[in-house]
């Protein structure tokens, strides 16, 4: 059979498998195994075994879960609302200044957690809420987050930058170089088009009446979000500083992340208390 033949069989083969629904990463192990043994024999079996460990055996795919821990410790905690309110209360004079809250949230958690879909999971579930109550329309919550969501994947430490860098053997510390500007480029967009769009559209704050915020609130908030900001600043600063590799900063950041939620809810727990 010649190639063309076998590349269209497996493109209309893997297209039927994954509109069947099911999750992705089996879908495309299926494929890969059935075709395999279909058009090689069995014995392929074993050239997929230790092609599949191979692709495992990398010490830099440790630092994935890493990451991820340090964005679910803040997003299952007190200090994710915190993060966002914190930001609110800071923009509220501003046009939109909700809108841009969220953007910067997601900015700070993508730096956090570096995904995409955990970004938008965390910051979406209190913001969009909060964007309708305050008078914005759907279109506008929406989107917002789902463009914030996408800095998951171009600021470091991004988790698709890792899987890429191992893949192609390009230095993870480099692709983190390399997401930085850009990654503070788009959200300083993201932020003047929704400064922009709300001025023309009047949307939100100017149809409803929101809290004043006085700046002890804005300042009473800040020892429970800057911890957070220190943590991103300071991965970051390791890693570009060529003091640890990746693998060490995303172990060190989990642990004190999660060092760091146990310390604002035992703030929570003190407050009710005295409350």
């Amino acid at each position: 059979m010649d190639p063309l033949t076998i590349a269209i069989i497996v493109a209309v083969f893997t297209l039927i498998v994954l509109f069947s629904g099911i999750p992705i990463a089996f879908g495309l192990s299926f494929v890969s195994i059935t075709l395999l043994v279909t058009f090689e024999g069995l014995q392929m079996l074993g050239v997929f075994a230790e092609t599949f460990y191979a692709g495992l055996n990398s010490f830099v795919l440790l630092s994935i879960p890493m990451f991820i821990l340090m964005g679910m410790a803040v997003a299952h905690s007190p200090a994710g609302k915190d993060l966002y309110t914190g930001l609110d209360r800071w923009l509220w004079r501003v046009p939109g200044g909700l809108v841009i809250s969220n953007i910067g949230a997601c900015s700070i958690f993508a730096a956090l957690s570096g995904s995409s879909p955990a970004t938008c999971a965390a910051i979406g579930t209190m913001g969009i809420p909060e964007m309708r109550k305050r008078g914005y329309s759907a279109e506008l919550a929406a989107g917002t987050i789902c463009a914030g969501g996408t800095l998951g994947i171009l600021i470091p430490p991004s988790i698709t930058m890792i899987i890429y860098g191992i893949s192609t053997g390009t230095s993870i510390g480099k692709l983190f170089i390399a997401g930085i500007l850009p990654g503070i480029m788009l959200t300083a967009l993201f932020m003047g088009w929704a400064y922009i769009y709300v001025r023309i559209n009047r949307e939100g704050s100017e149809k409803v009446e929101v809290h004043e915020y006085t700046w002890k609130e804005r300042f009473e908030i800040l020892p429970k979000i800057l911890p957070f900001c220190l943590l991103v600043v300071g991965v970051l600063y390791v890693l570009y500083g060529g003091i640890a590799t990746p693998n060490e900063a995303s172990a060190v950041g989990a642990l004190i992340s999660i060092i760091l939620v146990a310390v604002v809810y035992k703030m929570y727990k003190v407050k009710d208390i005295w409350a």
